[in-house]
Protein backbone atom coordinates (compact mmCIF):
# COMPACT_ATOMS: atom_id res chain seq x y z
CA UNK A 1 0.00 0.00 0.00
CA UNK A 2 1.24 3.51 -1.24
CA UNK A 3 1.60 5.84 2.07
CA UNK A 4 1.51 9.57 2.11
CA UNK A 5 4.82 10.99 0.89
CA UNK A 6 5.18 8.06 -1.27
CA UNK A 7 6.72 5.65 1.56
CA UNK A 8 5.69 2.18 1.30
CA UNK A 9 5.04 0.12 3.94
CA UNK A 10 5.46 -3.98 4.03
CA UNK A 11 2.14 -4.44 5.09
CA UNK A 12 -1.16 -2.36 4.15
CA UNK A 13 -2.28 -2.91 7.91
CA UNK A 14 0.19 -1.34 9.91
CA UNK A 15 1.07 2.80 10.78
CA UNK A 16 3.42 4.65 12.09
CA UNK A 17 2.72 4.97 16.08
CA UNK A 18 2.81 8.45 17.58
CA UNK A 19 6.18 9.98 17.66
CA UNK A 20 7.19 7.12 15.21
CA UNK A 21 10.25 8.42 12.33
CA UNK A 22 8.08 8.09 9.06
CA UNK A 23 11.36 8.46 7.34
CA UNK A 24 11.89 4.75 8.58
CA UNK A 25 9.21 3.34 7.80
CA UNK A 26 9.43 -0.60 7.72
CA UNK A 27 9.93 -1.46 4.42
CA UNK A 28 10.08 -4.97 2.51
CA UNK A 29 13.76 -6.52 1.49
CA UNK A 30 14.31 -5.56 -1.98
CA UNK A 31 14.65 -9.11 -4.46
CA UNK A 32 16.14 -9.78 -7.59
CA UNK A 33 13.67 -10.28 -10.55
CA UNK A 34 11.40 -13.05 -10.00
CA UNK A 35 10.64 -13.91 -13.88
CA UNK A 36 14.89 -14.56 -14.19
CA UNK A 37 15.32 -18.08 -14.45
CA UNK A 38 18.72 -17.84 -11.81
CA UNK A 39 16.00 -16.80 -8.94
CA UNK A 40 14.56 -20.27 -9.34
CA UNK A 41 17.39 -22.61 -10.39
CA UNK A 42 19.39 -22.88 -7.59
CA UNK A 43 20.06 -25.55 -4.59
CA UNK A 44 17.93 -22.90 -2.17
CA UNK A 45 14.64 -23.18 -4.05
CA UNK A 46 15.38 -26.93 -4.88
CA UNK A 47 15.49 -27.39 -1.03
CA UNK A 48 12.57 -25.30 -0.76
CA UNK A 49 10.39 -26.82 -3.09
CA UNK A 50 11.50 -30.18 -2.21
CA UNK A 51 10.50 -29.39 1.35
CA UNK A 52 6.86 -28.23 0.48
CA UNK A 53 6.47 -30.87 -2.80
CA UNK A 54 7.33 -33.75 -0.33
CA UNK A 55 4.52 -32.79 2.67
CA UNK A 56 2.11 -32.89 -0.12
CA UNK A 57 2.97 -36.35 -1.38
CA UNK A 58 3.24 -37.43 2.40
CA UNK A 59 -0.59 -35.67 2.96
CA UNK A 60 -1.85 -37.44 -0.01
CA UNK A 61 -0.46 -41.00 1.18
CA UNK A 62 -2.69 -40.36 4.78
CA UNK A 63 -5.74 -39.15 3.08
CA UNK A 64 -5.48 -41.78 0.50
CA UNK A 65 -4.67 -44.54 3.49
CA UNK A 66 -7.50 -43.36 6.18
CA UNK A 67 -9.94 -40.97 4.87
CA UNK A 68 -13.61 -42.63 5.19
CA UNK A 69 -14.89 -41.72 1.91
CA UNK A 70 -12.56 -44.79 0.40
CA UNK A 71 -12.64 -46.94 3.03
CA UNK A 72 -16.04 -46.96 4.19
CA UNK A 73 -16.83 -50.14 2.90
CA UNK A 74 -13.55 -51.90 4.76
CA UNK A 75 -14.51 -50.33 7.42
CA UNK A 76 -17.94 -52.09 7.47
CA UNK A 77 -16.36 -55.74 6.63
CA UNK A 78 -13.68 -55.19 9.25
CA UNK A 79 -16.93 -54.42 12.12
CA UNK A 80 -18.62 -57.85 10.66
CA UNK A 81 -15.58 -59.39 11.09
CA UNK A 82 -14.72 -58.60 14.76
CA UNK A 83 -18.33 -58.64 15.48
CA UNK A 84 -17.94 -55.55 17.47
CA UNK A 85 -18.75 -51.59 16.58
CA UNK A 86 -15.24 -50.47 15.68
CA UNK A 87 -14.84 -46.62 13.48
CA UNK A 88 -12.57 -46.54 11.08
CA UNK A 89 -10.67 -43.44 11.55
CA UNK A 90 -11.96 -41.73 8.79
CA UNK A 91 -15.70 -42.55 8.99
CA UNK A 92 -18.23 -39.69 9.37
CA UNK A 93 -21.19 -39.83 10.01
CA UNK A 94 -24.54 -38.15 8.95
CA UNK A 95 -25.61 -36.13 12.11
CA UNK A 96 -21.99 -35.19 13.05
CA UNK A 97 -21.97 -31.92 11.08
CA UNK A 98 -25.04 -30.63 12.77
CA UNK A 99 -25.72 -32.65 16.29
CA UNK A 100 -24.65 -30.74 19.63
CA UNK A 101 -22.06 -32.39 21.56
CA UNK A 102 -24.56 -32.75 24.44
CA UNK A 103 -28.31 -34.11 23.64
CA UNK A 104 -30.47 -31.53 25.24
CA UNK A 105 -29.13 -28.99 23.59
CA UNK A 106 -31.43 -28.67 20.30
CA UNK A 107 -29.74 -28.16 17.24
CA UNK A 108 -31.17 -25.09 16.27
CA UNK A 109 -28.90 -23.02 19.18
CA UNK A 110 -25.86 -24.42 16.80
CA UNK A 111 -27.40 -22.94 13.81
CA UNK A 112 -27.97 -19.38 15.20
CA UNK A 113 -24.72 -19.27 16.34
CA UNK A 114 -23.11 -20.50 12.85
CA UNK A 115 -25.55 -17.65 11.38
CA UNK A 116 -24.44 -15.22 13.46
CA UNK A 117 -20.41 -16.08 13.21
CA UNK A 118 -21.05 -16.10 8.95
CA UNK A 119 -22.99 -12.72 9.49
CA UNK A 120 -20.10 -10.74 11.78
CA UNK A 121 -17.14 -12.52 9.97
CA UNK A 122 -18.88 -11.80 6.56
CA UNK A 123 -19.18 -8.19 7.43
CA UNK A 124 -15.82 -8.08 8.46
CA UNK A 125 -14.17 -8.98 5.79
CA UNK A 126 -16.47 -7.03 3.31
CA UNK A 127 -15.18 -3.74 5.48
CA UNK A 128 -11.66 -4.56 5.00
CA UNK A 129 -11.51 -5.67 1.38
CA UNK A 130 -13.56 -2.27 0.35
CA UNK A 131 -10.39 -0.55 2.63
CA UNK A 132 -7.76 -2.53 1.69
CA UNK A 133 -8.81 -3.79 -1.50
CA UNK A 134 -8.87 -6.90 -3.05
CA UNK A 135 -5.25 -7.65 -2.58
CA UNK A 136 -5.77 -8.27 0.61
CA UNK A 137 -6.51 -12.05 -0.35
CA UNK A 138 -2.78 -12.12 -1.48
CA UNK A 139 -1.91 -13.06 2.14
CA UNK A 140 -2.40 -16.42 3.71
CA UNK A 141 -4.31 -14.38 6.38
CA UNK A 142 -7.56 -13.39 4.46
CA UNK A 143 -7.59 -17.03 2.57
CA UNK A 144 -7.92 -18.41 6.33
CA UNK A 145 -10.08 -15.82 7.31
CA UNK A 146 -12.31 -16.40 4.02
CA UNK A 147 -12.31 -20.18 4.65
CA UNK A 148 -14.13 -19.32 8.18
CA UNK A 149 -16.55 -17.69 6.24
CA UNK A 150 -17.02 -20.88 3.95
CA UNK A 151 -16.98 -23.29 6.96
CA UNK A 152 -20.31 -21.38 8.76
CA UNK A 153 -22.11 -20.93 5.57
CA UNK A 154 -21.52 -24.38 5.00
CA UNK A 155 -22.49 -25.51 8.52
CA UNK A 156 -25.75 -23.21 8.71
CA UNK A 157 -27.22 -25.00 5.95
CA UNK A 158 -26.71 -28.56 7.09
CA UNK A 159 -27.67 -27.31 10.49
CA UNK A 160 -31.02 -26.15 8.76
CA UNK A 161 -31.41 -30.27 7.60
CA UNK A 162 -30.11 -30.87 11.00
CA UNK A 163 -33.13 -29.47 12.36
CA UNK A 164 -35.09 -30.97 10.30
CA UNK A 165 -33.89 -34.38 10.94
CA UNK A 166 -34.18 -34.05 14.78
CA UNK A 167 -38.26 -32.67 14.08
CA UNK A 168 -38.68 -36.41 12.21
CA UNK A 169 -36.66 -38.26 14.77
CA UNK A 170 -38.99 -36.28 17.58
CA UNK A 171 -42.21 -36.87 15.65
CA UNK A 172 -41.37 -40.30 14.89
CA UNK A 173 -41.26 -41.19 19.04
CA UNK A 174 -44.34 -39.90 19.29
CA UNK A 175 -46.14 -41.72 16.82
CA UNK A 176 -44.67 -44.57 18.53
CA UNK A 177 -45.56 -44.33 21.66
CA UNK A 178 -47.98 -45.06 23.57
CA UNK A 179 -50.61 -42.40 24.77
CA UNK A 180 -50.30 -41.58 28.66
CA UNK A 181 -51.52 -39.12 30.20
CA UNK A 182 -49.70 -35.52 29.06
CA UNK A 183 -47.46 -34.86 32.75
CA UNK A 184 -45.52 -38.35 31.14
CA UNK A 185 -45.63 -37.48 27.62
CA UNK A 186 -43.15 -34.85 27.80
CA UNK A 187 -40.76 -36.99 30.24
CA UNK A 188 -41.38 -39.93 27.88
CA UNK A 189 -40.33 -38.63 25.00
CA UNK A 190 -37.19 -37.33 26.34
CA UNK A 191 -36.22 -40.82 27.55
CA UNK A 192 -36.95 -41.82 24.40
CA UNK A 193 -34.42 -39.58 22.24
CA UNK A 194 -31.45 -40.53 24.93
CA UNK A 195 -31.73 -44.35 23.91
CA UNK A 196 -32.32 -43.77 20.45
CA UNK A 197 -29.51 -41.25 20.43
CA UNK A 198 -27.36 -43.38 18.17
CA UNK A 199 -23.35 -43.86 19.49
CA UNK A 200 -21.01 -43.33 17.26
CA UNK A 201 -20.38 -46.81 16.74
CA UNK A 202 -23.16 -47.16 14.28
CA UNK A 203 -25.56 -44.91 12.53
CA UNK A 204 -25.37 -43.70 8.91
CA UNK A 205 -22.29 -42.22 7.16
CA UNK A 206 -22.48 -38.83 5.78
CA UNK A 207 -22.56 -37.52 2.29
CA UNK A 208 -19.72 -35.75 0.08
CA UNK A 209 -21.19 -32.52 1.88
CA UNK A 210 -20.52 -33.86 5.58
CA UNK A 211 -17.42 -35.09 4.60
CA UNK A 212 -16.55 -31.67 3.07
CA UNK A 213 -16.94 -30.07 5.95
CA UNK A 214 -15.23 -31.75 8.59
CA UNK A 215 -12.49 -31.71 6.47
CA UNK A 216 -12.90 -27.94 6.26
CA UNK A 217 -13.45 -27.78 9.90
CA UNK A 218 -9.71 -29.44 11.04
CA UNK A 219 -8.14 -27.02 7.87
CA UNK A 220 -9.29 -24.15 9.70
CA UNK A 221 -8.35 -25.08 12.98
CA UNK A 222 -4.84 -25.77 12.23
CA UNK A 223 -4.25 -22.47 10.07
CA UNK A 224 -5.94 -20.22 12.55
CA UNK A 225 -3.98 -21.37 15.29
CA UNK A 226 -1.07 -20.89 13.00
CA UNK A 227 -1.80 -17.37 11.33
CA UNK A 228 -2.82 -16.14 15.15
CA UNK A 229 0.32 -17.23 16.48
CA UNK A 230 2.30 -15.88 14.11
CA UNK A 231 0.67 -12.83 14.33
CA UNK A 232 0.46 -12.26 18.00
CA UNK A 233 3.91 -14.31 18.74
CA UNK A 234 6.37 -12.62 16.07
CA UNK A 235 4.32 -9.82 14.28
CA UNK A 236 3.18 -7.71 16.98
CA UNK A 237 6.55 -7.78 19.35
CA UNK A 238 8.42 -6.75 16.25
CA UNK A 239 6.20 -4.26 15.26
CA UNK A 240 6.07 -2.88 18.42
CA UNK A 241 10.09 -2.67 18.66
CA UNK A 242 9.91 -0.85 15.30
CA UNK A 243 7.21 2.03 16.77
CA UNK A 244 4.84 0.12 14.87
CA UNK A 245 1.16 -0.10 15.43
CA UNK A 246 -1.57 -2.56 13.95
CA UNK A 247 -5.32 -0.83 13.83
CA UNK A 248 -8.02 -2.33 15.29
CA UNK A 249 -9.69 -3.46 12.35
CA UNK A 250 -6.55 -5.87 12.12
CA UNK A 251 -6.75 -7.38 15.86
CA UNK A 252 -10.18 -7.91 15.33
CA UNK A 253 -9.43 -9.84 11.98
CA UNK A 254 -6.97 -12.02 14.02
CA UNK A 255 -8.80 -12.69 17.12
CA UNK A 256 -12.76 -12.90 16.14
CA UNK A 257 -12.13 -15.42 13.67
CA UNK A 258 -10.86 -17.65 16.44
CA UNK A 259 -13.18 -16.84 18.77
CA UNK A 260 -15.97 -18.12 16.51
CA UNK A 261 -14.46 -21.50 15.64
CA UNK A 262 -13.86 -22.35 19.26
CA UNK A 263 -17.55 -21.27 20.01
CA UNK A 264 -18.63 -23.56 17.25
CA UNK A 265 -16.38 -26.49 18.86
CA UNK A 266 -17.69 -25.90 22.43
CA UNK A 267 -21.13 -26.66 20.85
CA UNK A 268 -20.42 -29.49 17.81
CA UNK A 269 -19.71 -33.06 17.88
CA UNK A 270 -17.01 -33.04 15.14
CA UNK A 271 -14.26 -35.22 15.66
CA UNK A 272 -10.98 -34.68 15.40
CA UNK A 273 -8.73 -37.16 13.69
CA UNK A 274 -5.10 -36.66 13.88
CA UNK A 275 -4.65 -37.89 10.27
CA UNK A 276 -6.74 -34.90 8.90
CA UNK A 277 -3.26 -32.50 9.26
CA UNK A 278 -2.79 -33.68 5.77
CA UNK A 279 -5.40 -30.87 4.79
CA UNK A 280 -3.81 -28.49 6.79
CA UNK A 281 -0.64 -29.43 4.92
CA UNK A 282 -2.12 -29.51 1.53
CA UNK A 283 -4.01 -25.99 1.93
CA UNK A 284 -0.94 -24.42 3.06
CA UNK A 285 1.61 -26.00 0.11
CA UNK A 286 -1.64 -25.22 -1.92
CA UNK A 287 -0.66 -21.12 -1.05
CA UNK A 288 3.19 -21.47 -1.17
CA UNK A 289 2.53 -22.72 -5.33
CA UNK A 290 0.28 -19.86 -5.49
CA UNK A 291 2.75 -17.48 -4.18
CA UNK A 292 5.93 -18.81 -6.97
CA UNK A 293 3.48 -18.76 -9.75
CA UNK A 294 2.16 -15.23 -8.89
CA UNK A 295 5.92 -14.21 -8.88
CA UNK A 296 7.67 -16.56 -11.23
CA UNK A 297 5.04 -14.69 -14.17
CA UNK A 298 4.64 -11.45 -12.58
CA UNK A 299 4.75 -9.77 -15.46
CA UNK A 300 1.38 -11.55 -16.59
CA UNK A 301 -0.24 -10.90 -13.30
CA UNK A 302 0.40 -7.30 -13.24
CA UNK A 303 -0.66 -7.16 -16.41
CA UNK A 304 -4.40 -8.18 -15.88
CA UNK A 305 -4.38 -6.68 -12.84
CA UNK A 306 -3.00 -3.13 -14.30
CA UNK A 307 -5.85 -3.70 -17.22
CA UNK A 308 -8.88 -3.83 -14.55
CA UNK A 309 -7.50 -0.86 -12.70
CA UNK A 310 -6.72 0.97 -16.18
CA UNK A 311 -10.57 1.91 -16.42
CA UNK A 312 -10.65 3.40 -12.72
CA UNK A 313 -8.20 5.92 -13.70
CA UNK A 314 -6.37 5.48 -10.22
CA UNK A 315 -2.97 6.21 -10.50
CA UNK A 316 -2.30 5.41 -6.77
CA UNK A 317 -4.31 1.98 -7.62
CA UNK A 318 -2.35 1.45 -10.42
CA UNK A 319 1.55 2.17 -9.09
CA UNK A 320 0.22 -0.19 -5.81
CA UNK A 321 -0.56 -2.97 -8.66
CA UNK A 322 2.77 -4.28 -9.06
CA UNK A 323 4.57 -3.58 -5.62
CA UNK A 324 1.97 -5.52 -4.30
CA UNK A 325 2.62 -8.37 -6.61
CA UNK A 326 6.16 -7.93 -6.70
CA UNK A 327 6.56 -7.87 -2.82
CA UNK A 328 6.61 -11.25 -1.18
CA UNK A 329 3.31 -11.30 1.56
CA UNK A 330 5.99 -12.81 3.79
CA UNK A 331 9.28 -12.06 3.81
CA UNK A 332 9.96 -15.75 4.80
CA UNK A 333 9.03 -16.78 1.19
CA UNK A 334 11.43 -15.55 -0.56
CA UNK A 335 13.91 -17.76 -1.55
CA UNK A 336 16.48 -15.21 -2.39
CA UNK A 337 17.80 -15.42 0.80
CA UNK A 338 20.59 -18.32 1.71
CA UNK A 339 18.11 -18.55 4.92
CA UNK A 340 15.24 -19.36 3.17
CA UNK A 341 15.04 -23.52 3.30
CA UNK A 342 15.53 -22.69 7.46
CA UNK A 343 12.81 -20.59 7.48
CA UNK A 344 10.48 -22.62 5.18
CA UNK A 345 11.17 -25.97 7.17
CA UNK A 346 10.39 -23.72 10.34
CA UNK A 347 7.09 -23.13 8.95
CA UNK A 348 6.34 -26.47 8.19
CA UNK A 349 6.97 -27.63 11.91
CA UNK A 350 5.11 -24.83 13.47
CA UNK A 351 1.77 -26.34 11.32
CA UNK A 352 2.50 -29.41 13.78
CA UNK A 353 2.00 -27.25 17.48
CA UNK A 354 -0.83 -25.08 15.79
CA UNK A 355 -2.77 -28.82 15.02
CA UNK A 356 -1.68 -30.10 18.39
CA UNK A 357 -3.27 -27.37 20.12
CA UNK A 358 -6.59 -27.35 18.68
CA UNK A 359 -6.21 -31.57 19.29
CA UNK A 360 -5.83 -30.72 22.63
CA UNK A 361 -8.47 -28.05 23.03
CA UNK A 362 -10.85 -31.04 21.48
CA UNK A 363 -9.95 -33.42 23.58
CA UNK A 364 -9.97 -31.78 26.58
CA UNK A 365 -13.84 -30.68 25.86
CA UNK A 366 -14.16 -34.39 25.48
CA UNK A 367 -12.97 -35.27 28.49
CA UNK A 368 -14.96 -32.78 30.47
CA UNK A 369 -18.16 -33.56 28.84
CA UNK A 370 -17.80 -37.17 29.63
CA UNK A 371 -17.56 -36.87 33.01
CA UNK A 372 -19.60 -33.84 34.15
CA UNK A 373 -22.20 -34.65 31.29
CA UNK A 374 -21.58 -38.78 31.33
CA UNK A 375 -25.36 -39.79 30.18
CA UNK A 376 -25.75 -36.63 27.94
CA UNK A 377 -22.61 -36.91 26.17
CA UNK A 378 -22.80 -37.97 22.58
CA UNK A 379 -19.19 -38.32 21.14
CA UNK A 380 -18.47 -41.49 23.08
CA UNK A 381 -15.21 -42.26 20.80
CA UNK A 382 -12.69 -40.23 20.60
CA UNK A 383 -10.27 -40.76 17.12
CA UNK A 384 -6.88 -41.16 18.12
Amino acid sequence: MMTKGGDRSWVSEIKPMPGGDQEHSWKPVTTGNTTSLDYWLNWRFSLCAGSVISSMIISFILIRRYEGLGQENKAESQRQMKQKETDHVGTVYDDDSWRPCLKYIHPAWLLAFRLTAFFVLSGLLTVYVSIEGTQTFYYYTQWTFGFDIVYFGLGSLLSIYGCRQFCKEVNDIRVDQFEPDEEQKGTYVVARLEINTRSKGGGNTADIWGYLFQIIFQINAGAVVLTDLIFWVIFVPFLEMKQYNVNLLMIVMHSVNAVFLLGDVAINSLRFPVFRIAYFLLWTGIYVLFQWIVHAFISFWYGLHFFVLFFSKDEENQETAYFGLSRWPYPFLDVSSQYSPLWYLLVAVLHLPSYAIFFLIIKTKHWMLSRCFPYSHTLYVFEK
